[in-house]
Formats: structure tokens, sequence, C-alpha cells
């Protein structure tokens, strides 16, 4: 639809190009009070005395006001007479300023998420394209069939810069005995790295101790994902409500979707190729899809959805604010099912048709009948679990407070070990390495991260980073383009 009305546009603009682009009246009337000296150029260009150039840029349809006002300026709140880069007129017609770059570039205002009424509007199509003016990649879409430059994509890989932060201190310095040299299912691995104190994204090839490169990031990540085909990345970063999608061929964000509310946490169905993210702003979860990285459904929930799972044909999450488990039925019409609460929820798995709830401030586990929603046992584990996962009936939860991983058979619903993991640290998080029986175990403030055998619940091997680990998301080695 959107494409529809961008080249109707530019046939009706283009139908008129043997006459002058016409601005639109009262348009004009401001511009001229405000710069007496005004030049509108005959192709709707807007010249100004002191050499400042403006571009018209028209909606697919000017409203009628009965009194023209400025709506919005770039920067914010910035009075006409002072030219801002961009201004935005309540019937929706933009001047966007050309600004000219240090080497003679001529461009306009770049964005990181263009304005809706800035990135659907048009350039006049007999417009006399100025010389060297090059348009940012993601407003094409307002050049028509113009001959316009277009900017490249903006480049993420950079050079990772050193993090400066506080490495946890030992009274006693931890003594650490790998069981193996290497591990050799990391070879073929690469490690994307997030952490508290950097908005990048590290990249770690294998077991190296410093990251390749780094993917910059406008903010702290807030989550991060691979899509299971293991080519794209999908990135969530406080504060925003943009969920980009980089191509790891070439560590570009290929794709930006905005969701216009904070995006959260991200999950993905690879059984469906769909991607789930969380908004808790908005109690709202959305359904993306990993065929075209459009999105499909905007759920509307119950509270703060946090903790999300996939379990066969529902996705269920956690209220932060209640405490309650909710149930979202697919196969019935989306149907929201109370599901009980439990204190401070900081993880909760499904297992072998039963729910797992792990309290953070009660240090207990609750166990459930998922369908009957019956509790069926409840039980102490070890202090402040911050992560759950599972394998082979097994179930292995992380303490933060004491470096420990307790595992639990999931058949008897009963503790079986205590796996010390002696990273002298804070442990944040488990990530199952793919397609192996090895996990590993993030630090944040150790620049640590272990490796564990799930089958002999044994640490093998804690390696030493350059940088401090809250998240670790595993990849495979893509071939670059």
């Amino acid at each position: 639809m959107k494409k529809y009305l961008i080249s109707l546009m530019v046939l009706l603009l283009t139908a008129t190009s043997s006459f002058a682009a016409k601005l639109p009246e009262d348009v004009q009337a401001m511009l001229k009070k405000t710069f007496p000296s005004v030049d509108i150029r005959f192709d709707g260009v807007i010249i100004l005395q002191d050499g400042t150039v403006y571009l018209p840029l028209y909606p697919a349809k000017i409203k009628n006001e009965q009194s023209l006002t400025v709506v919005q300026t770039y920067p914010d709140k910035t009075p006409l007479n002072k030219r801002p880069d961009v201004v935005i007129f309540n019937n929706d017609f933009v001047l966007l300023k050309m600004i000219v770059e240090k080497d003679g570039t001529r461009t306009i205002k770049k964005f990181d998420k263009p304005p809706v009424i800035v990135k659907s509007g048009l350039l006049p199509q007999d417009m006399l394209v100025p010389k060297n003016l090059v348009i940012p990649e993601n407003l094409k879409g307002i050049t028509g069939n113009l001959n316009v430059k277009i900017g490249p994509k903006e480049e993420i890989k950079v050079v990772p810069t050193k993090i400066q932060y506080e490495k946890t201190t030992q009274v006693q310095p931890i003594k650490q005995t790998n069981l193996v040299s290497v591990i050799p299912q990391l070879k073929d691995k690469v490690l994307y790295i997030s952490t508290c104190y950097s908005k990048d994204i590290q990249v770690v090839q294998g077991e190296s101790k410093s990251p390749m490169y780094a993917l910059a990031q406008k903010a702290i990540p807030r989550s991060i994902m691979i899509t299971p085909d293991n080519k794209f990345l999908f990135v969530t970063t406080y504060n925003s409500t943009l969920v980009d999608i980089i191509s790891l061929a070439d560590d570009r964000v290929i794709k930006q979707l905005d969701l216009t509310t904070n995006a959260g946490e991200i999950i993905m169905d690879k059984e469906n190729k769909l991607a789930y993210v969380s908004s808790p702003d908005a109690s709202t979860i959305y359904q993306i899809s990993l065929d075209d990285m459009t999105l499909k459904k905007k759920i509307k929930v119950n509270g703060r959805c946090e903790n999300l799972v996939l379990y066969k044909d529902n996705l269920l999450y956690v209220d932060k604010l209640s405490n309650k488990v909710w149930c979202i039925e697919f196969g019935n019409e989306y149907l929201l099912k109370d599901l009980g609460s439990y204190p401070n929820i900081s993880k909760m798995l499904c297992l072998n048709g039963k729910l797992y709830l792990a309290s953070r401030t009660k240090n207990r586990m609750a166990v459930l009948d998922y369908k009957n929603q019956t509790l069926l046992s409840e039980f102490d584990i070890i202090k402040k679990p911050v992560d759950m996962i599972t394998f082979n009936k097994k179930i292995y939860v992380l303490s933060a407070q004491d470096n420990l991983v307790q595992v639990i058979d999931s058949e008897t619903d009963e503790p079986i070990s205590v796996v010390p993991i002696n990273s002298g640290g804070f442990s944040t998080s488990m990530e199952i390495i793919p397609n192996t029986s090895l996990a590993i175990i993030s630090d944040v403030k150790a620049g640590r991260y272990s490796v564990m055998d799930l089958n002999k619940n044994v640490i093998l091997k804690t390696n030493t980073l350059d940088i401090p680990v809250s998240n670790i998301t595993i990849g495979k080695n893509v071939r670059k383009i």
C-alpha cells in the first residue's frame, strides 16, 4: 500500500512537471514573513539570503488547515527564524535543510528513526538536484524518480575499545583447575557478548581472549538472539522502540522494525519460523515473521510481560508487577489464561508437562502440573537463582550469590548435585552451546566465562576475557560477503 501511494504521488507530481512546483500559499506566506528576502525557486527549492537551502517535501495529501503552524522542528523547539534542520507544518508539508559536509557533500538530517511524516513524503519530481546531494539510505523513498545518490547503510562494525571496569577481588586467589586445555566445540563458534559497561556488542571468535571487532549500538543491549538459521542477529536496546536485524554475513543492519513501544526480551520459535518480542511498558508482545522479517501480530496482554517461554502451542510470561504467570493459547484465539502466582520469579521453564518457577528472594522452586494447574511440589534451591536451563531431563539452576550450579532431576523433582563454578565473580546467565552437551556460564564482574559439561556435571574450563560479560549469545561461524 505504501509503495502504491508513493508511486501515485510520483505520477501526480510528474504529470504536472511542466509547471512550477508550487508551494502551498500559506507556506509561502509564512516563509516570506519570516525571511523577507527568501527566494522560492520555480522547482520549489527555497533559498535564504544567507545561502541556506531548504528542500520541500510533499505529503500524499496536503491537509487543509484554517491556520498554518509549525508542529515539530529538529532540533526540537527551534524557531523557524533560527533555521532548524527539519520543519514540519500542521498541513503535513515538510522542509528539509540541506547540510554541507566538510568534504563538500550535500545531505539532509540523518535520523536513526525517521518520523513517519518525513519518511512518507516526496521531493518535487521536477526538482533540479543540487550537485553532490546524498540522501540517507533510510530516507531513499522520498526521492521517487529523481536521480539522487543514496548514502550507504550505516556501518556498525567497529574496532572494539578497551572497557574500563572494576573487577571482583578475592581475599584469596581463586584456584582454577581446567580439566581440558581446549574446548573443540567452540572452535567454529562466535560469541556475541553484551555488557552493562558498553553499548557495543563484542564479537569473540572461539576461545579468544579479545574481541575481533564490535557491533556498534545506540544504547546498551537489552536482548540479543540469533535466528535459527544462524543468518541474522535480532537486537533490542534499552529505552528504544526499535528491533535491529543484523545480517551476520556482512555485519550490517539490514532492517529495523519500529514497534512504537519500548522493545524488551526476544525469543525464537524455530518450528514456526517466528520471533516474539516483549514490550513490558505497553503490556504487549509482538510476533515477527522470520521469513520476511515483518511484524505479524500485536498481542495485548495483562501486566508487565517478562520471562517469555514457548511451550507447545502456547507462550507463557510473568507479570513483573503481580508475579502472576500467564499463558497465551495460540490455538484458542490467543486466549489469556491465569496460571497462578509465585513470589519474585527470576526464571521459569516447562518440561515434561510441568512448569518450574524459581523464586529469587525465597530461594525456592515451585513445580506445577501444567495441564491441571495444580502444585506438585515445592522445595529449597540454591541462593539467588538467576537462570535455569534444561538438558537431558535435568534442570540446571544458576546461583548468582554463591557461583554454583544446582542439578535437579526432572523425573523425581529432587536436587541431585551442586557444581561449584569458581569464577570468583558474579554469575549471570547460562547458554547451551548449540548441538552439544556443553553450556557457557557468564560472569559479569570477573572477566571470565566457564564451560560446563552437562552430562558429567563438571566445569571443564574457565576462560579469561579482556571484557566483562553480562550475557553471551552463541552462533556458528558465518562466511562473510
